[in-house]
C-alpha cells in the first residue's frame, strides 16, 4: 500500500506542478527580452495589485526585488507585497522563489547573462553545480544586491 500511495504522490506532483504558460508577447521587465524563448529562466513577481511582473532570469528578478522603487509604477511599499517565482531548471516547474536555491558560477548563461540558476531542492542544486562548475549554493535570504551587482559587472 505504501509503494501505490508513494507512486500516486510521485506521479500527481509532476501531474499537477505549475509551470508558467506566457504569451509569445510577453517581454521581460528589466532585459526587455521575450521570456517564452528560454524558458528555463523565466522568473516572475506577482504584486499585491496582482500585476505579475515576468523576468528573463532570476537575476533580473533579484534586480527587481533588491530596488522595487525603481519601478514606482508597481506600488511595492513592503517585502510582503511581492510573491517570487522562478523556474526550477530541471524540471520546469514554477516554484516560491524565497524557498528555491540558486547557483551561482556555473557554466550556464542566461538571457541576461552570468546568472543564478534556480532549483526547487539543495540537492538538486549542488548536483548541479557539481556537474557545471557552479561554485557556491545560495538560499534565497543569501543572495545579495552586491552578487547581483558582481553578476551584472558593476563592482
Amino acid at each position: 500500500m505504501r509503494k501505490v500511495l508513494l507512486a500516486f504522490l510521485v506521479f500527481s506532483s509532476f501531474v499537477f506542478a505549475e509551470t508558467y504558460h506566457v504569451s509569445k508577447d510577453e517581454i521581460g521587465l528589466i532585459r526587455k527580452v521575450k521570456v517564452y524563448k528560454e524558458p528555463k529562466w523565466i522568473a516572475s513577481i506577482k504584486v499585491r495589485s496582482g500585476t505579475e511582473i515576468f523576468f528573463c532570469s532570476p537575476k533580473s528578478m533579484f534586480e527587481f526585488y533588491h530596488r522595487p522603487g525603481k519601478w514606482p509604477e508597481y506600488n511595492v511599499k513592503a517585502d510582503n507585497d511581492m510573491r517570487l517565482f522562478v523556474t526550477d531548471f530541471i524540471t520546469l516547474e514554477k516554484i516560491d522563489g524565497r524557498a528555491a536555491f540558486y547557483v551561482y558560477g556555473s557554466r550556464s548563461i542566461s538571457p541576461a547573462g552570468d546568472d543564478l540558476v534556480a532549483f526547487k531542492t539543495k540537492k538538486n542544486a549542488q548536483r548541479f553545480a557539481d556537474a557545471n562548475n557552479g561554485k557556491r549554493v545560495f538560499a534565497f535570504k543569501d543572495v545579495s544586491s552586491a552578487l547581483v551587482n558582481y553578476l551584472n559587472g558593476n563592482l
